[in-house]
């Protein structure tokens, strides 16, 4: 598996590296994997690509702090991030594994990996949900995916120093909540892992035998997926 340790100037950009590395992967005609970290360098909100930004984000927290609102190429409910948060994306092939192409399996797949990955510094993770790591009941890693005709993109968030009242003040309620929330606000329901984003990191990479360094980056890819979507409210806003 290619290895990217990478974070872009931009939320755009950032959101659309994630899109690019699925599309160039697309596009090679051969199976090709891929793991990027990356930590985005102030916060932002990121809603999914089905969800309604009024009804997850609370926009006037958002405008207040100056936490831009972005849309996200692919599903689930609305996050968080920024410093303190440790980003992951993984682009799999259905031709190496078969059994992905099956929606239970593939978070399956990725949900056991990371589990086996991080137990040996949280001994307590549990996977809880469709795909949320947790501690104690409470939830650090929130997770989504795209999927194309040869490969998928698996991605989410590690919370290990995140200023967690953020979440409470610039989320809504979410519409679709996992049984285990028992209705939960935010405040008592996500917490941060106690592990540094070098340890969290260094825990994916032997996970995922991600060895190989990824390059060239697709800068042109990214640049032309910003100005045609990610830059524009039209995208951001669109239901």
């Amino acid at each position: 598996m290619l290895l990217l340790n990478h974070t872009c100037p931009t939320p755009e950009e950032n959101l659309a590296l994630d899109e690019a590395l699925l599309d160039v992967a697309e596009r090679s005609g051969e199976p090709r994997e891929v793991l990027r970290l990356w930590e985005a360098p102030r916060p932002l909100a990121v809603v999914g690509r089905s969800s309604r930004v009024a009804a997850e984000i609370n926009e006037a927290a958002c405008r207040a702090r100056d936490v831009p609102i972005l849309r996200r190429s692919s599903g689930g409910a609305a996050v968080i991030a920024g410093p303190g948060c440790l980003m992951y994306a993984l682009v799999l092939s259905y031709r190496l594994r078969p059994a992905m192409r099956l929606l239970d399996a593939a978070h399956r797949t990725v949900m056991e990996t990371m589990v086996a990955a991080l137990r040996p510094l949280v001994p307590a993770v549990e996977w809880q949900g469709t795909c949320d790591l947790t501690i104690g009941g409470r939830k650090f890693s929130g997770n989504s995916m795209r999927c194309r005709r040869e490969h998928l993109l698996y991605h989410g968030t590690l919370l290990y120093d995140f200023p967690l009242e953020l979440i409470g003040e610039c989320l809504g309620t979410p519409p679709r909540q996992p049984e285990y929330r028992d209705h939960r606000p935010h405040t008592a329901f996500v917490t941060n892992v106690p592990v540094s984003a070098e340890r969290l990191g260094a825990a994916l990479i032997d996970a995922w035998q991600a060895v190989a360094p990824y390059g060239p980056l697709p800068t042109d890819l990214v640049q032309e997926l910003v100005e045609q979507k990610y830059s524009r409210a039209e995208w951001t806003y669109k239901h």
